[in-house]
């Protein structure tokens, strides 16, 4: 599991790994993951029913057999969809490092663990490089009208 700040598109929590045929929801009910209060986080169907105390969970609505999605619930989506595009961009950062996507071979304890780490990092660094968050003194704005 990645958790990923939409805001400065940053990994900004990584879940030890599990085998692939553990599900999603009994992953992240494992991992114990501590959120910030009032956060907001986006889930796919894998995550369905995860719901974790003080978190605002937002999951795209499906259309009802037969029916048609209102027109609330096509924007409700679409504002999901926009989320999720910068959540697959930053994984597609992270697999820049080959070794992620790639079948990894080293059976040592621990060693995909610290393969994640590292991509996930060198994803982060890349990031602040790219794009630099501007610093400004709140008093010399204020002094300068």
């Amino acid at each position: 599991m990645v958790l990923i700040n939409t805001h400065t598109t940053k990994v900004v929590y990584l879940s030890p790994t599990v085998a692939g045929k553990t599900h999603d929801k009994k992953a992240a009910d494992a991992a114990q993951i501590v959120y910030p209060p009032n956060a907001t986080l986006g889930k796919d169907t894998g995550f369905q029913g995860y719901e974790p105390a003080g978190v605002l969970t937002q999951q795209p609505k499906k259309k009802p057999r037969g029916q048609e999605l209102s027109v609330e619930d096509k924007f409700f989506n679409s504002l999901i969809s926009s989320a999720r595009v910068v959540v697959e961009n930053v994984l597609a950062g992270v697999k820049r490092c080959r070794i992620v996507k790639d079948v990894l071979r080293l059976t040592a304890e621990g060693i995909s663990d610290l393969v994640m780490e590292i991509a996930c990092g060198l994803h982060n660094l890349r990031v602040s490089c790219r794009h630099p968050f501007p610093t400004f003194d709140v008093r010399s704005l204020l002094n300068s009208g």
